[in-house]
């Protein structure tokens, strides 16, 4: 051989061996890469809460000399304020606690000392007045820019009087509560030393000529309790009223009917009988707080039991103090709690039941504390007079191992489970996103795209190979290839708006032909058995048995298909889908999984087609003639020769399609309906974590929780494929060890 022409072939080996070494590792990288990217964009979602001291100075004891009521800071953290018992509100620069602004307020009954103050909602202050008035008094901040001083920006404010109550007739309670809402509806519940429980509810009836006469009544709760009430809570609308005792119980009043307030329920929180300290409402005025003696803290909501009567519930147990805790409270943007005892001020998140961040400062003891309105920081105030402002770094308070992957129960659900609902129809709903049935419906739709897809392409592979002539498997294999290349968003659009109403017209032939198709062919085989001896019909099995089973096929289709209505009509009224969720409890979805089984199996099928059929067709003829010789029918061969030498190649076709089934997006998207439940039965649909990708990151916030939790489900999806393939690999070169080469 010419050497030129030999130096010339080793150079053109060299250089494709590293064009192809080359592009290999660009493509491990770039997958590589592509994992790192998605898994950098979702670690945050477990990264731990922190906190930050953003100033802290001596409180001004000339302008705070009286006992300090309640306190409140700006979005901005620039402006805070302080409302003492002369009714001042001093307002100061949150950076160095200099003096801003001084405001004064009073009851209009003209008292002017205060005796307490609760602090709710965005900045709202209800303040209790020593002559028995109640005003309630909010704060608003907002952003002011100066067009004479370069547009720069600084922060105002104002205080709005929101609602007044008048001075109780028959003397001072020991306890006041009130609350008003935008519809001009006021509440207020007094607890008098003689163990008197009262309620006063105003409001504007409503009539055709504008504004209605106003409305106001009292009454005398019921208690039937054996304890003293020593906390109490209200709904920021009024309509619910909570109280708790010293002996563990919570009674809950439905305040709705003002002509006639009712006692719910008495339910006994704690078997111990702990004395209850706090109460309050979480955002949403849905779950209830509850503080007790012994420093537990845990929220609670009615469940419906088993008399369809609601029920106060303790469902989650957050974490606690080592002393009582004083007071408990809600942050005006979330289910975060913020609790309060001697030991420091804690924050913790209902659903997820994470502990976030706890504050306390050494040798001395906090007695106030107010969370801005965007839950970005928290002011807090010693009894050395220290007031202290505090960054909160909590970029996903609801995110833990068991909301992505456990049972979680859920405000309004009758019991623990798993749920995706990333958005609802206001700001307050509680967070549901839980990964694991889109997980499992993942694993769903894949397992009956593989039911369906696995044995008509493997068998399908049988025949063509070993049994059908050259000419015929020339036109079959090219057909079932170009099958692939049809686009899945085809073959969506076809399986939603074709294939699944014409299943659900016809559901009773569907079944039936279930039945029919498979007898059809065992009796079809059965007769043949005894046909077959006939010469010229031995012709027929040298690789044109297909003509022989596809009319036996087309036949039992068609008897079904005109059966079907009569028989459905015979033995379920007409109504199968109806017989189903009377008798059977299953709710017939149009999109289901029947759909998914025929739509994603035909996408699947050529895949596992064309490398099953190649395996096959690669086993040395050798073999097969050795068998054939050996006095073996060519069904023994191919079951007991050609199938386990070619096993590696089909069960890596198999893992491939499967892996294709997982990260299948178009055709679950258009077909399945998009429900994320938890149900195998195979007439509803599912949401996989592909199709779940698509739908929500549209309107994901990005860096929000849904959006990073959405490239979880990416690292989850890729992880899934990378663990399939990798067992596929490892069994099929076991299998390979095992049967040889092939």
């Amino acid at each position: 051989m010419n050497p030129a022409f030999q130096k010339k072939v080793k150079r053109n080996d060299r250089i494709a061996r590293w064009v192809i070494t080359i592009g290999g590792m660009a493509i491990i990288f770039s997958v590589i890469f592509i994992l790192i990217l998605i898994t950098k964009v979702s670690l945050p979602l477990f990264l731990s809460p922190d906190k930050t001291l953003h100033a802290s100075f001596q409180l001004d004891r000339t302008r705070n000399g009286e006992k300090v009521l309640a306190l409140g800071v700006d979005e901005y953290l620039e402006t805070g304020y302080t409302i003492n018992q002369e009714g001042q509100v001093n307002f100061f620069n949150v950076s160095d606690g200099s003096a801003i602004d001084t405001l004064r307020l009073s009851s209009d009954s003209g008292s002017q000392r205060l005796i307490s103050a609760q602090t709710y909602g965005r900045l709202n202050h209800m303040l209790v007045w020593d002559d028995g008035s109640v005003t309630i008094e909010q704060v608003k901040f907002f952003p002011f820019f100066d067009e004479q001083n370069g547009n720069q920006r600084s922060i105002r404010h104002r205080i709005e009087h929101a609602a007044v109550f008048a001075s109780p007739a028959d003397g001072l309670p020991v306890k006041t509560l009130a609350r008003a809402n935008d519809d001009g509806r006021q509440v207020r519940a007094d607890l008098y030393r003689s163990g008197e429980f009262r309620v006063t509810i105003a409001e504007e009836e409503e009539s055709l000529f504008g504004a209605g006469e106003r409305v106001e009544e009292t009454h005398l709760l019921e208690l039937a309790t054996a304890g003293q009430i020593t906390a109490m809570t209200m709904s920021t609308d009024g309509m619910r009223l909570f109280a708790g005792t010293d002996s563990g119980e919570i009674l809950r009043w439905d305040l709705a009917d003002i002509d006639r307030p009712v006692l719910l329920e008495k339910t006994q929180a704690f078997s111990d009988q702990r004395e209850i300290t706090s109460l309050s409402m979480v955002f949403g005025d849905v779950s209830l707080i509850v503080g007790d003696s012994l420093g537990g803290v845990s929220t609670w909501f009615p469940v419906r039991d088993a008399g369809n009567n609601w029920t106060l519930t303790k469902i989650h147990q957050l974490t606690g103090h080592s002393q009582a805790v004083k007071q408990v409270s809600a942050t005006p943007h979330d289910k975060s709690v913020v609790s309060f005892a001697d030991d420091g001020l804690q924050l913790s998140h209902m659903t997820s039941e994470r502990f976030l961040v706890g504050i306390t400062l050494p040798g001395q003891q906090l007695v106030g504390y107010a969370l801005s309105t965007r839950g970005n920081a928290v002011i807090t105030l010693t009894d050395q007079g220290t007031l202290s402002c505090w960054k909160l770094d909590i970029p996903h308070p609801e995110i833990s191992l068991k909301t992505l992957f456990g049972k979680v129960w859920y405000e309004g659900y009758p019991e623990p489970t798993w749920a995706w609902q990333s958005s609802a129809g206001s700001d307050d709903y509680e967070p549901k996103l839980s990964l694991t049935p889109l997980i499992f419906g993942t694993l769903k739709g894949t397992f009956y795209a593989m039911f369906f897809a696995v044995p008509l392409a493997i068998f399908g592979a049988i025949y063509t190979s070993q049994f059908a002539r050259p000419k015929f498997k020339g036109i079959v294999k090219p057909a079932v290839e170009v099958m692939a290349a049809i686009p899945t968003v085809i073959i969506g659009f076809l399986a939603a708006l074709w294939l699944a109403p014409l299943i659900e017209r016809s559901l009773g032939a569907m079944f039936l032909s279930l039945i029919l198709v498979p007898t059809a062919l065992m009796v079809s085989i059965a007769i043949w058995q005894a046909a077959r001896k006939i010469e010229p019909l031995k012709r027929v099995e040298r690789g044109y048995e297909f003509l022989a089973v596809a009319p036996v096929v087309v036949m039992a289709v068609a008897i079904a298909a005109v059966s079907g209505p009569g028989l459905e009509n015979w033995l379920f009224d007409g109504n199968l889908k109806q017989w189903l969720f009377d008798e059977m409890g299953t709710r017939y979805d149009p999109r289901n999984c029947i759909i998914i089984a025929f739509a994603m199996g035909f996408a699947v099928i050529p895949i596992i087609f064309t490398i099953a059929e190649d395996s096959l067709s690669n086993v040395p003829p050798s073999l097969k003639a050795a068998s054939l010789a050996m006095g073996a029918s060519r069904w023994q061969t191919v079951w007991r020769v050609i199938l386990p030498s070619a096993s590696p190649g089909i069960f890596a076709g198999t893992m491939i399609g499967f892996g294709r089934a997982v990260g299948e997006t178009m055709i679950v998207l258009m077909a399945t309906g998009n429900t994320a439940i938890m149900d195998l039965s195979i007439f509803n649909g599912m949401r996989p974590l592909s199709a779940n990708i698509a739908v929500e990151i549209p309107e994901a916030p990005v860096d929000g929780s849904l959006y990073r939790t959405l490239f979880l489900s990416a690292v989850i999806l890729f992880v899934m494929t990378f663990v399939v393939n990798t067992v596929a690999e490892i069994v099929r070169q076991r299998l390979r060890a095992k049967y040889g080469r092939f």
